[in-house]
């Protein structure tokens, strides 16, 4: 299996999750075009002629530099954009990336020293960062080296299917390069293919057990509650990269909710519809594992709808029900920071909740657009590349197929997660509610493992760290290798695989991540161990599955996942 373009590498840009939703709602383009912050920007360079003219004159020195073949500008060596060697051997095309460089760098000074105001000072810098990468040499047909020679090379059919290419994905949502071609992967074929069956269904979601793949299990089964905007399958992932698989293999029970993927009909599912629902696939797996305690293991917004219903069982007198709390890359406190609280405001969120709502639903595949425009050296540019200037299909990965299988979200559950990150509710005792109960996360005491990725861009680990003082009881926090997606999907077996572990949580993350233990590895195994010492020990397995009220209704993956 290939690395994971795009999706591994550090960013500088984390997105809360009402940016996200947001921009989901209204669309990219509106992020793309100056407004009130560009003229404010003029004005304050306007009251700053020595800092504009000695940013000027550095640049002309540097072009100077540059023209007479002096200049020591280079890209980074991690820049994948001028990997090939005509770009550092061919004179016109080395002085073309040294003054791309040269014109990136004043631009990105001079915002720096316009003494904006944050708001301002993120919100061009969000704007100055795309302009930046979509102005680079590489996305030039004329100017690339790897288009000239596939030009070549293919005697011209690279430039039409290029052409091809470019008509097909501008012809709908989400009007960016494809990442990986529709038909690379079938789910039931070659991705979510761990044995189990479908042994409930409701109209929200059905409910897979996993067959068992030891003799004897742990006696309390584990529930795998996926994002509502994403199928469920990213825990199921290829052979060999499926955490359900490994869990399974381990002795574990396990659960999967696959979601419905939701239209117009179902535009009031809300919180409390998701949160009735995880706490009806929980019932469901307690009464087929004829067990008294499971685990949830959670992710992204799952995770924030699992730590709610974590809340209205403690309130309700139902915490032991959960034998523990596994939340995946999600974050809790939504507190402003970066571009997110730079560019959302009320006028914003309520513009957005409106447009969802005059439909019924939010497209995943607006979402899928704000995912790429987030990262759009890795995302947009690298495969305007690789698919339109050189003509070629994107390499297959599962990941990015995932990714591009997208599902909508109800307008209500659009709505409440947006409300819900604008208030910050979940790190205030009672500010938010689910099932009727007030959600208190200082109240949960069940034990927690709590996973983040180091160099996740849409869920900062910070942020994801800030959950240990949120919650009232024991918090293992991990942290992985990688970003927001692959961070998760981290089996054992890769070598260059690491994650790091603390004995305490200090309130500070940094004091946290100076005193963590690096482990070599995959965190699976980890936590499977820490799962299996909150898992009731062993018994026999179970003969078949379902149960009394529970019958198989079909083989997984089931039918939801295949809803577009």
């Amino acid at each position: 299996m290939t690395s994971e373009p795009g999706l591994d590498t550090a960013s500088d840009l984390a997105v809360a999750l009402d940016m996200l939703l947001t921009d989901g709602a209204l669309g990219m383009v509106r992020r793309l075009r100056p407004d009130g912050a560009a003229l404010r920007l003029a004005a304050q360079l306007g009251r700053r002629p020595g800092l504009v003219g000695l940013h000027l004159a550095a640049l002309g020195a540097e072009l100077a530099k540059i023209t007479a073949g002096r200049s020591t500008l280079a890209p980074g060596r991690k820049d994948r954009r001028f990997a090939d060697p005509a770009w550092t051997e061919n004179p016109l095309l080395k002085r073309i990336v040294q003054g791309y460089l040269a014109a990136g760098q004043t631009a990105t000074s001079l915002i720096e020293g316009a003494d904006l105001s944050w708001r301002d000072d993120e919100r061009l810098r969000f704007l100055l960062a795309n302009l930046i990468a979509a102005a680079a040499p590489s996305n030039n047909p004329v100017l690339n080296p790897a288009a000239a020679k596939a030009l070549i090379d293919t005697g011209g059919l690279s430039a039409i299917r290029g052409l091809r290419a470019m008509l097909t994905d501008l012809a709908q949502p989400p009007r960016v390069p494809a990442m990986v071609e529709p038909g690379a992967f079938a789910v039931g074929t070659d991705l979510a293919v761990t044995a189990g069956a479908v042994v409930h269904r409701t109209d929200m979601f059905e409910l897979i057990q996993y067959a068992p793949a030891t003799e004897e299990v742990y006696a309390y089964p584990v529930l795998m509650v996926p994002p509502m905007i994403n199928k469920y399958y990213i825990t199921d992932l290829a052979p060999g990269r499926s955490m359900t698989q490994y869990l399974v293999s381990q002795g574990h029970q396990v659960f999967a909710i696959s979601w419905r993927n939701p239209d117009a009909r179902h535009r009031n599912w809300g919180l409390d519809s998701y949160g009735a629902a995880v706490l009806a696939a929980l019932e469901a797996a307690l009464t087929i594992g004829q067990a008294d305690r499971a685990s949830i293991c959670a992710l992204c917004s799952g995770g924030i709808v699992s730590s709610m219903l974590a809340a209205q069982l403690t309130d309700t007198g139902r915490a032991d029900r959960l034998a523990s709390l596994c939340l995946g890359v999600t974050v809790l406190d939504q507190a402003r920071a970066g571009p997110a609280g730079a560019l959302i405001d009320e006028t914003t969120a309520a513009a957005a909740v409106a447009a969802s709502a005059a439909r019924g639903y939010l497209d995943g595949r607006s979402l899928a657009e704000v995912f790429a425009w987030l990262r759009p050296d890795d995302l947009i540019w690298n495969y305007w590349v690789n698919n339109y200037l050189q003509g070629r299909p994107p390499p297959p990965f599962d990941i990015l197929y995932w990714n591009a299988d997208t599902t909508r979200l109800p307008a209500a559950l659009h709505r409440d997660f947006i409300r819900l990150a604008m208030d910050n509710a979940l790190t205030k005792p009672d500010a938010a509610t689910m099932l009727g109960s007030p959600v208190d996360l200082s109240k949960v005491t069940t034990d927690s493992y709590v996973i983040a990725g180091i160099a996740d861009h849409l869920c900062p680990w910070q942020s994801c760290y800030r959950t240990t003082a949120l919650l009232g009881g024991p918090v293992t926090f991990v942290l992985s290798t990688s970003g927001h997606i692959a961070s998760m999907v981290n089996p054992p077996g890769n070598q260059k695989a690491t994650f790091q572990v603390g004995a305490e949580n200090p309130a500070d993350p940094s004091g946290w991540l100076a005193a963590a233990q690096t482990v070599s590895g995959s965190w699976w195994p980890h936590y499977s161990d820490w799962l299996a010492a909150r898992s009731g020990g062993h018994r026999g397995k179970p003969a078949a599955p379902g149960g009394p009220g529970f019958d198989v209704l079909a083989d997984a993956p089931g039918t939801y996942v295949h809803d577009r």
